[in-house]
């Protein structure tokens, strides 16, 4: 079994005396504790040394990739053409196998030969006696910083580290301003209090405090490179009737040195944001004109770096940054959060409160689109991110549309539409439904007692004698002898008579039903004033 070993200084073909040694490599350590035992195990048959530095590097970096370089190239056709039924050992499986499909080479990897290159690399010297110890070393140390500067792979133009750095810097620098600005604020508001509430900006009162220095010098100090005039002339009028304290000389020249770190400061923070922005415009051009320079560089930052950020969904991106308030309504079952950093972009900020989770869903879609183009598309404008700032500026301008016109209720605005609501109803089966039979039209009752029913009825129900005592002339009344009459009249009087016979029915039955009714009332009224008379005379 040949063995191919890999140095700085070049390639090294080992043969393996005894390979029953790589049976127990427990004990494979102490074969080679001395020059005398590791010779007996392994012997150098050939040394393929690297001319230059250039060289070694080269094959390194095939190497790394799982390819063959040149000078392993010519190493490989010599050991084929003197030893091509011998197995090889290598230390790398990847490039086992690439030797193996080029040259048919049997290659062989395993712990075996793992702890076989171990053993060897602690005897390197002593076997390689073609190359110096001090040859060595200098080759190693310089294959190393070649080595680490290609896995770099460093890109002045294309690398985001310097965007997580910047915008790092920027926050920091925007906390310790906030804090310089709150003391030198509290530290000369002890000696002039009022200038406080009369110049609110923190730049033009910092830059008042280092030119004004004592209140007292403001009524001949010139203020007008800082402050407007009407701003000029109030600070002048309050700094004469300022209620503060006196200060020394000494203090002054402190404050006026805090002044001094603040204006630089800020100065500083200019520069920086300038360039974070050229970066950002050079990096990922698609999602600044999407979000703005500190949004996108906070998401980058936020990931780690534009890949890792292109790789993260639309959702994703929409809640980066609010992880804690995700797993906190996670946990406690509450609604998770609808935006996160990108909320502080423009789009998102400036919208009404009821369209923000609408837009945000919108921005994190198009910002992942531009994220991803930026990343690994090949082109540097910023035609993708212009054109999706106008698509998302126009929907949002139809959102506040809609939701103006559902609040107010315009009449130019959309309609209005209720909202569906699922009333469920039962219905019952009747069985009456099934009856196909015409129901009997029942006849309505007649009022009787306000209807005068015809004298043939009157006569049926009270009798003639009573019918002529109510007619007048005490029962002697007019009787007149009707004409005979012909057939078709006789006819007619059959009918009426029927007809009369049918409504004398009903009539006395209620008849009868009133007086029983009346008698009925009559008797409890004899029965009531019985009772009464009783109670009476129990009383007497």
């Amino acid at each position: 079994m040949l063995v191919l070993y890999e140095t700085s200084t070049g390639y090294a073909v080992f043969k393996l005396l005894d390979e029953k040694k790589l049976v127990q490599i427990e004990n494979l350590y102490d074969e080679f504790q001395t020059f005398d035992k590791a010779s007996s195990i392994v012997q150098l048959q050939k040394f393929y040394k690297f001319s230059t530095t250039e060289d070694a590097m080269s094959a390194a970096t095939a190497a790394v990739e799982g390819k063959i370089g040149k000078k392993l190239k010519k190493v490989l056709k010599k050991i084929v053409a003197e030893d091509a039924n011998e197995q090889l050992a290598v230390a790398d499986s990847l490039l086992g196998k690439v030797i193996k499909d080029k040259f048919n080479l049997t290659c062989v990897h395993n712990t075996a030969i793992s702890e076989l290159m171990r053993c060897i690399r602690t005897q390197t010297n002593n076997l390689i006696t073609e190359v110096s110890e001090r040859e060595n070393t200098a080759m190693s140390l310089g294959l190393a910083h070649g080595l680490s500067r290609y896995k770099l792979k460093f890109s002045g133009d294309k690398i985001d580290t310097m965007i997580i750095q910047a915008v790092s810097l920027l926050d920091d620098l925007d906390k310790e301003l906030n804090n310089y600005i709150m003391r030198c604020r509290e530290w000369y508001g002890w000696h002039f209090p009022e200038l406080g509430s009369v110049v609110q900006d923190h730049a033009a009162y910092v830059k008042t405090v280092k030119k004004l220095g004592m209140r007292t010098a403001s009524i001949t100090m010139d203020l007008s490179d800082v402050l407007p005039a009407d701003l000029e002339q109030r600070v002048k009028d309050a700094a004469q009737i300022s209620m503060g304290t006196e200060i020394s000389d000494e203090d002054i020249r402190h404050i006026t040195g805090l002044c001094d770190q603040i204006i630089e400061m800020q100065d500083y923070r200019s520069q920086l944001f300038e360039y974070l922005r050229n970066r950002m415009a050079a990096i990922a051009p698609n999602l600044t004109v999407l979000l703005g320079e500190l949004v996108g560089a906070r998401l980058i930052s936020h990931a780690g770096s534009l890949m890792s950020l292109a790789k993260h969904p639309a959702s994703t991106i929409q809640i980066l940054g609010a992880e804690k308030a995700l797993f906190r309504a996670l946990k406690k079952k509450h609604d998770t959060p609808k935006y996160g950093l990108i909320y502080h972009a423009q789009l998102i900020s400036q919208s009404s409160q009821k369209i923000k989770g609408k837009m945000s869903r919108m921005v994190a879609a198009k910002a992942s689109l531009s994220i991803r183009v930026d990343a690994l598309g090949e082109t540097d404008d910023a035609d993708l991110g212009t054109l999706q700032r106008g698509y998302l500026e126009n929907k949002a301008k139809e959102l506040e549309s809609i939701e103006s016109g559902k609040m107010g209720g315009i009449g130019g605005g959309p309609k209005k539409f209720d909202k569906y609501q699922n009333k469920s109803q039962v219905f019952q089966y009747h069985g009456g439904n099934d009856n196909t039979m015409t129901p009997k039209v029942k006849k309505e009752p007649t009022d009787f007692f306000n209807q005068s029913p015809a004298p043939g009825k009157l006569n049926k129900l009270f009798g003639e004698e009573e019918l002529k005592v109510e007619n007048g002339d005490n029962g002697h009344a007019e009787t007149t002898e009707e004409p005979p009459s012909s057939g078709k009249k006789s006819k007619k009087r059959k009918l009426v008579a029927e007809v009369e016979e049918e409504v004398a029915a009903p009539l006395e039955d209620t008849v009868s039903a009133v007086a029983e009714n009346v008698d009925a009332s009559g008797g409890k009224k004899k029965k009531k004033k019985k009772v009464k008379t009783e109670a009476e005379e129990e009383e007497a």
